[in-house]
């Protein structure tokens, strides 16, 4: 394994990232401008989430496809954790709350306006020193007007330090061809279960009510692949592209084994990259979790519910081989306004836990 070390957070990089705190900021290219059939298509298959509203104009109201609410991420790199600042020093997503005014359509054209929101040390086991570095994107429409906003953050943390240090054991999860067979079992039943046409109204919904589970993984390669297939990435290059990006921003270029330069964001297929970072193993997409408690979200809301805010936290690293299953319960319920308070967990297939998180969701009320 390469001993390659890397470079420490400096008090000159953290005085020049304060100084930027409120300034508008925008890098790198969206990979989606607009919302058309094929991105929301594109994004619902790369989370999994076959809900036939985002994917079928057949069954969507008057032929318009919805959006799943994460597909924020593919419109917008700065909200995806492209960070900017403290050169070569690793960073990893940790986070995002989504909010919006109203649901995301087919047609929508999204520009997000970013600014570096706050830059704050945090003490850290797993590394030597730490920051949260967190941003806020707002997104309007052509017209200008408000669609959604959201807040994104990373830790950025000192490679060699977390290397040395360590935080996980090493992980390496098999699975039996009777144990695969009771996972398609799982996803067989999230399709029968998804809520639907039939509209969950508010009168029907109570405290401790449970959101079902949804399943993800076992994490491969191959599912990192889906979900930049619909997202995009921060740093995926090819040619003479990846080579321009290197010249701009030399600290991205992280030589392989063979000497060729390649982006830190290898970490999610390159286990040996993972490991020098302190991971026991390549791991899934800070967003992609994101986007797979919205998932639990929207299958129980069903095609009449409107995911107003949706709040994840990010704690563990999903590691390939891994399963993960998002579920949650109703924590609140306003009858008057239709309002409900969702409270999520995501756990990996030992009990060690993977995501947690809050959504919003308004639900019809039966005599509106």
């Amino acid at each position: 394994m390469s001993t390659t070390h890397f470079v420490s957070i400096t008090e000159e990089a953290v005085a020049f990232l304060r100084e930027r705190i409120g300034e508008p900021v925008r890098r790198g290219r969206p990979f989606v401008t607009e919302l058309s059939a094929d991105a929301i298509r594109h994004y619902a298959f790369g989370i999994g989430d076959r809900n036939p509203l985002w994917t079928d104009p057949a069954y969507a109201p008057g032929g318009v496809l919805r959006a799943p609410p994460s597909i924020l991420f593919a419109t917008d790199k700065i909200l995806s954790g492209y960070v900017m600042g403290l050169p070569g020093i690793h960073a990893m997503f940790a986070g995002a709350d989504l909010r919006f005014e109203r649901p995301l359509v087919e047609g929508d054209r999204l520009t997000g306006s970013a600014s570096l929101k706050a830059l704050t040390e945090r003490p850290s086991r797993f590394a030597g020193r730490s920051f949260q570095q967190i941003y806020e994107v707002r997104f309007t429409d052509e017209h200008g007007t408000l669609v959604a906003s959201g807040d994104s953050y990373c830790f950025r943390t000192e490679r060699d330090a977390a290397r040395e240090r360590g935080k996980y054991d090493e992980i390496r999860v098999d699975w039996t061809p009777e144990q695969i067979e009771e996972i398609a079992g799982r996803y067989r039943d999230e399709e029968a279960r998804r809520r639907g046409a039939e509209p969950r109204y508010v009168q029907d919904v109570s405290p401790g009510d449970p959101v079902p589970p949804i399943t993800k993984g076992p994490y491969t390669a191959t599912t990192a692949i889906a979900y930049l297939l619909g997202w995009g990435g921060l740093y995926v290059r090819a040619h003479g592209d990846a080579f321009d990006l290197f010249a701009k921003h030399p600290a991205l270029g992280i030589p392989n084994e063979h000497g060729v330069p390649e982006p830190p964001e290898r970490v999610h297929w390159d286990a040996d990259l993972a490991r020098r970072v302190g991971v026991p193993g390549a791991y899934d997409y800070g967003p992609e979790r994101v986007s797979w408690m919205g998932h639990a979200v929207t299958d129980w809301m069903g095609d009449a519910g409107f995911a107003r805010r949706l709040n994840v936290q990010v704690r563990r690293h999903n590691v390939l081989g891994e399963l993960v299953t998002c579920e949650g319960k109703v924590r609140s319920v306003e009858a008057s306004t239709g309002v409900v308070e969702l409270e999520l967990w995501a756990t990996s297939q030992d009990g060690h836990e993977s995501a947690r998180g809050t959504a919003e969701v308004v639900l019809p009320r039966r005599d509106a």
